[in-house]
């Protein structure tokens, strides 16, 4: 009852409403391109685990083909088409790609079956790359609200928060719970810390869990800290309190917590040359790497989403067949 009551006086709930009302009857339509497309997106506004999704797609798909991560690049300087990342080719930087894309393209430097692009128009980006590049399947980055591409698997992460959260700006939600109905998949997020089950119209669920945590030095590589090491943590996160929370449950020795908005820039951070500082990889690309900032890293698992991704792609590369 309360909902229907936020709703009705939220503005926004009408545009998001209209908008979805128009591409659910067909006067807006999605446009194809001749690979299939794995969308991997959610409901609110960050902090549910995507890269860290769309990372996993990327490691186990590209074990077979050529893929293409393509997103938006939000809050980048650049503008229109620009790669990131070239058949394992680093070629943009983090002020032209945006963190996110210019992680995963770090991530995957020397893979040459991955390649990763940044366009605002994600349909234009799509058959930009497919004009140079040779692909056989583009996970789309961020995507379950770009609606202008259409996509073979739309895969929408949830967090536990999101079943009660509300919409902007009320909440943090980006569109109300009833657009899960257009989901060809859940995926319910960080079960290590918060397990929960959710279901909606028989449609396939999985648990994404977080595995093999560890520390990472100023050059990525692993790193043992003493018993006495204290941290001061910090991140700019779409869920800052998630990561801290992780890092005590993990034991980590905290002696402070430094928030920053989601997507910060960290110009005008200094660290304190005589403090350790812990941070998150999507953090950790935009810093100048000094050698008392570390890394928590690790190693997402979702049982059984590589091979429902496979099938369905499998299905589409043989839709013509016959």
């Amino acid at each position: 009852m309360w909902q229907s009551i936020i709703n009705a006086v939220n503005p926004y709930f009408y545009i998001v409403s209209l908008r979805n009302l128009l591409y659910d009857f067909g006067v807006f339509k999605p446009k194809k391109v001749p690979v299939p497309v794995v969308s991997v997106g959610n409901l609110s506004c960050g902090g549910t685990g995507k890269t860290s999704v769309v990372r996993f797609l990327a490691e186990k798909l590209s074990q077979d083909t050529s893929l293409l991560i393509l997103s938006r690049g939000y809050r980048r300087k650049s503008k229109g088409f620009k790669w990131v990342l070239k058949e394992g080719r680093l070629l943009g930087d983090v002020y032209e790609a945006g963190d996110e894309p210019y992680l995963l393209a770090r991530l995957f430097e020397g893979n040459s079956r991955v390649s990763v692009a940044v366009c605002e128009k994600r349909y234009k980006g799509a058959l930009q790359a497919l004009k140079e590049v040779e692909l056989n399947l583009i996970i789309l980055d961020d995507g379950f609200q770009h609606r202008a591409l259409y996509r073979d698997l739309d895969l929408v992460l949830i967090k536990r928060k999101d079943l009660s959260d509300r919409l902007l700006p009320f909440g943090r939600l980006r569109e109300p719970k009833v657009s899960l109905k257009r989901a060809h998949a859940l995926i319910l997020a960080y079960q290590e810390i918060c397990p929960f089950e959710f279901s909606l119209e028989n449609k396939p669920v999985f648990k994404m869990y977080r595995r093999n945590f560890r520390l990472l030095n100023h050059e990525l590589k692993p790193f043992e800290p003493h018993n006495s090491i204290e941290f001061i943590a910090f991140s700019a996160l779409g869920d800052n309190e998630q990561f801290f929370n992780t890092l005590e449950g993990l034991g980590i020795k905290l002696k402070g917590r430094l928030s920053f908005p989601d997507h910060w820039d960290y110009k005008g951070f200094t660290p304190k040359e005589d403090e350790f500082y812990l941070t998150t990889l999507k953090d950790f690309v935009k810093l100048r790497p000094l050698p008392n900032i570390f890394v928590l890293d690790f190693k997402v698992d979702v049982p059984g989403l590589e091979e429902f991704v496979k099938d369905v792609i499998l299905r589409e590369a043989c839709s013509g067949c016959g």
